[in-house]
């Protein structure tokens, strides 16, 4: 664990002006609430649920899950921890959203879960939840930190983790703002090339894009079906990328945001993942797949292009790694334009300068 806590680093933030609308006092209330016999500390808005940070012993990791919009529509994925029928049953570690890497020292934090095949343990991270270290709501804002260690099999820590989230709230707008910071243990860390990573959402079906693909669905008694097959029954989602790329086009470009808009049980809505430019490989690659898997990653380069030559990064012992991302979940397809507005008013924000 931490010898100390890190000082608040984004006390004071601000809903996205471009997205600010007029809401009651009441409708604004973030309260964070810890369930520490659960596990999970819950966050709702106007008394009603936002997210939770969950840690159960089941997961390799901690993750926000689910995410909701303004309205409490679910923009994430239920399977494996709420499978709801017509999601693709895959990739088992994609769960709500997490912050990790596939080749840390040479172990995969990324691809680890309890569906791992045990001849894979060996070379797998696993992020454990130390502490809640504050968790406190307000009138438009709520916060939490919390500590955690990655480690692996053998039971040795490589870094130790500190986050805030910062949640905040508008008509038709919800934001979490997340601040990591990592600090090597006791010896070197190094951050190998590879696509998979890092700064994760697992979206809802509605969200994924339309594919011929044949995919494993979780049926109507919630288990996943024998058979992939071809459905697009309610697949609508799009990407847009800060350049204009749209579509699954938008797949190992770098940008300093990343849009997914589509239609989910009838609202129009746009999930927007922010890069700020203190963060280190900004701007950011995305590793951001139709199926539904919206991720940025600041550490891979020929895992994207393999013209290129592999890059590495390293922590040297208890040397410090600090990032800032915003998740922003909107009402409505907002145009390029107003994304780009949002983009550099968290660009704007004080930040750390990359190491």
């Amino acid at each position: 664990m931490m010898k100390r806590v890190l000082p608040l680093l984004l006390a004071v933030t601000s809903v996205p002006l471009v997205f600010a609308a007029r809401q009651a006092p009441s409708d604004r209330q973030v309260t964070v609430v810890e369930r520490k016999a659960e596990r999970r500390v819950d966050v709702s808005v106007g008394g009603k649920p936002f997210t939770s940070y969950i840690y159960p012993q089941s997961l390799e990791k901690p993750v926000l899950y689910p995410i909701r919009s303004a309205s409490g529509t679910l923009v994430t994925r239920g399977y494996p921890l709420e499978p709801r029928p017509g999601e693709a049953a895959d990739h088992p570690h994609h769960v709500g959203h997490w912050f990790n890497y596939g080749d840390v020292n040479g172990f995969d934090f990324w691809g680890h879960s309890s569906e791992t095949p045990a001849a894979n343990k060996p070379k797998m991270g696993v992020i454990v939840h130390k502490a809640i270290l504050a968790a406190k709501g307000g009138a438009d804002a709520g916060m939490l930190m919390a500590s955690a260690d990655w480690n692996i099999p053998d039971g040795s820590t490589l870094m130790h983790e500190q986050v805030q989230f910062e949640f905040r709230a508008a008509a038709g707008m919800r934001s979490i703002t997340r601040t990591t910071t990592w600090t090597a243990a006791d010896r070197p860390v190094t951050f190998n090339d590879t696509k998979e990573g890092a700064f994760g959402i697992r979206v809802a079906r509605e969200l994924d894009h339309a594919s011929k693909q044949p995919t494993r669905l979780v049926g109507s008694d919630g288990k996943p079906e024998a058979q992939p097959r071809v459905d697009t029954s309610k697949t609508t989602g799009q990407y847009l990328a800060s350049d204009g790329t749209e579509g699954e086009a938008v797949w190992g470009t770098r940008g300093p945001w990343m849009a997914l808009k589509g239609t989910v049980n009838g609202e129009p809505l746009t999930l927007v993942v922010l890069d700020h430019p203190s963060n280190h490989g900004y701007p950011t690659y995305w590793h951001a797949r139709g199926y539904g898997l919206f991720a940025a990653n600041p550490f891979g380069r020929q895992g994207y292009d393999p013209k290129q030559p592999p890059i590495t990064f390293t922590l040297k012992p208890g040397a410090t790694l600090l990032f800032r991302h915003r998740i922003l979940v909107l009402n409505g397809h907002p145009s390029r334009a107003d994304l780009q507005k949002a983009a550099a008013e968290f660009a704007a924000e004080k930040g750390q300068p990359r190491l």
